[in-house]
């Protein structure tokens, strides 16, 4: 009997060894962590003197080529705008806007060149005679265009922070347009899925279209028209686009379809260099972007909330469903607040009076964490803070250089290819940003997010985004370059991926392409993507009274992972996409 006691035990912790040392490697809850000696989370992709991620592979080849040549991360940033411009028509962009994160000779600034409403532009614009909302009109078209901003962002950071001349950081993209780029099966198949859009206007339909004969992978894609736009701006800057030709054709291609934007407005728009938000969390300073964004408070309300969370240990055999199911009930009770604080007090701080300082306190976040129960609390109960006290389709893509200089930039025309309007003779699509800004309080845009009077419509003010370009250091040290399209989910898949790699020690490409879970106040349900979340933890928070609903992939995180002490680089571009990390 003894006998059998004693061979029962040591099978059992045979067994136990055996299932804890599997469970560091195949554990699908925390994917592979690959932890290196030093500490550092790596991926596939490495490098020692620079490092980009974007989601086209042309441009993050045009990116690093820059590096190579000596350029500095901006140089990268700026010519990486350009060409994805060319080779990424869904979001990359010449007609629409975004922010750059900079890390620059141990600075940290922000530039924001997020599109602005007309100075025709009504609060009611898109309402009818009854008062009801009609989306149709801020999303597609040409009144659905917000003034552009994108070039004239990336002029003025290269300008300001930039090395190189401007002809040298174009001239890969008007080579690109110019001579043409081998399609990629992605691109070709989301081209061919959107000619419904792009046959109601003439002028997108000669440039995206084949007549109704479908695109295919490897066949050559040039684009003449945008090249000429691109070298007009090669010769006279900003004038080269706001002012002049392109100008002309911009206003053109509003008169014929009855859009609003002006000469004026052209000559009139100007970026806005601000002050990054930031937070310290668990020893890494987290910075990225303040209002008109809503993504850098959300991001660091979110990490705020959640910092003193135990966080459960995955890697372990003694992982458990119940400690996760709380976890996990903590973090979308987290967002769900977060969220409806976005929709009462974010707005264009120009125009709106943010409690910025309040959002992002520590402070705030232990009073949010309080009501904060072991069950779902219905997002009709979640009410906005008080502050009493204070005066779909984009892209992102990562920078660092051989001097640890590093730039986030999320740039977006909103909706995939934008109003779906291309500038007649421009070659350019035009944005659809006009949706962003909350047309009616209380009625959801095209993403499901609701806002309020902080979010109204205002000629010249710049609507509200969730775009979230953030810049992480350890010890002032670079540690990570992080950013994702998405609409109102960008915010929480940067957040999700800091989570992984900062406290779950995923290496970076298991950290970015990991199933992620949303939660927006709401709609009144967590959305979630296939193996985000397993049986027995769904079940778990079923009985916490959340509602779940599966949807597809979304987001596309683009990153860079940073082991300063060693002077590597890791980089990884999300498999949601099609795009590519490079290193050097």
């Amino acid at each position: 009997m003894l006998r059998k006691n004693l061979s029962f035990l040591i099978t059992t912790a045979l067994i136990v060894v055996f299932l804890y040392y599997a469970s560091l490697f195949n554990n699908p809850l925390n994917g592979t962590t690959n932890k290196e000696k030093n500490g550092i989370n790596h991926s596939k992709v490495t490098g020692s003197n620079g490092m980009v991620s974007s989601a086209s592979r042309y441009a993050s080849e045009v990116g690093i080529d820059i590096l190579q040549k000596g350029g500095n991360a901006v140089d990268a940033a700026v010519a990486m705008g350009f060409a994805l411009a060319v080779t990424y028509p869904q979001a990359g962009n010449l007609g629409g806007g975004g922010f750059m994160v900079i890390r620059l000779n141990n600075k940290i600034t922000t530039i924001d060149y997020r599109e602005k409403a007309p100075a025709g532009s009504t609060r009611n614009m898109f309402l009818n005679e009854k008062g009801e909302f009609l989306p149709d009109k801020s999303q597609v078209g040409h009144l659905s265009a917000g003034v552009p901003g994108s070039v004239a962002g990336m002029l003025y950071a290269l300008e300001k922070y930039g090395t190189m001349k401007l002809d040298s950081v174009l001239a890969p993209a008007i080579s690109l347009a110019e001579d043409g780029f081998e399609m990629e099966e992605r691109l070709a198949e989301s081209l061919n899925s959107n000619f419904d859009l792009f046959k109601q206007f003439p002028s997108t339909k000669k440039v995206f279209t084949k007549n109704g004969v479908n695109f295919t992978a490897g066949e050559k894609f040039t684009q003449k028209d945008l090249a000429n736009s691109l070298k007009l701006i090669g010769i006279h800057g900003r004038d080269g686009f706001y002012s002049g030709v392109t100008a002309e054709l911009i206003v053109a291609e509003m008169q014929r379809g009855g859009g609003i934007i002006t000469l004026e407005d052209l000559r009139n728009y100007q970026p806005s260099e601000r002050e990054p938000v930031r937070t310290n969390y668990k020893g890494y300073d987290v910075y990225s972007m303040g209002p008109p964004s809503s993504g850098g408070i959300a991001l660091i309300q979110l990490l705020n909330m959640i910092e003193s969370e135990q966080v459960p240990d995955r890697s372990s055999v003694y992982y458990g469903i119940k400690d996760y199911s709380n976890y996990m009930n903590v973090v979308i009770e987290s967002m769900k607040r977060v969220y409806a604080d976005r929709s009462e007090h974010l707005g264009d701080p120009d125009f709106w009076k943010v409690p910025v300082s309040g959002l992002i306190s520590k402070e705030y976040a232990m009073e949010r964490r309080k009501d904060i129960g072991e069950n779902s609390t219905p997002s009709a109960e979640i009410k906005p803070g008080v502050f009493t006290n204070e005066s779909g389709q984009t892209t992102h893509y990562s920078i660092i250089d051989k001097d640890g200089n590093m730039v986030s930039v999320t740039t977006t025309l909103n909706n995939t290819y934008g109003s779906g309007v291309v500038v007649d003779g421009a070659g350019f699509l035009l944005n659809d940003e006009m949706d962003d800004f909350a047309s009616k309080p209380g009625e959801p845009n095209m993403f499901g997010l609701i806002g309020n009077e902080a979010n109204a419509i205002a000629p010249g003010k710049r609507m509200l985004s969730s775009m979230t370009p953030t810049i992480v250091l350890k010890n002032n040290e670079p540690f990570m370059v992080v950013g994702s399209p998405g609409g109102g989910k960008i915010i929480t898949s940067v957040f999700e991926t800091i989570v992984n790699v900062i406290d779950f020690n995923m290496a970076l490409d298991s950290a970015i392409d990991r199933p992620r879970f949303h939660h927006q106040w709401y709609p009144e349900y967590v959305q979630y993507e296939q193996g985000a979340i397993d049986d027995e933890v769904m079940a778990k928070l079923v009985e916490k009274g959340h509602v779940l609903k599966p949807v597809g992939d979304y987001g596309r995180v683009e990153a860079i992972l940073i082991d300063w002490k060693n002077r590597k680089y890791f980089g990884h571009s999300d498999r949601r996409g099609y795009g590519a990390a490079i290193g050097y």
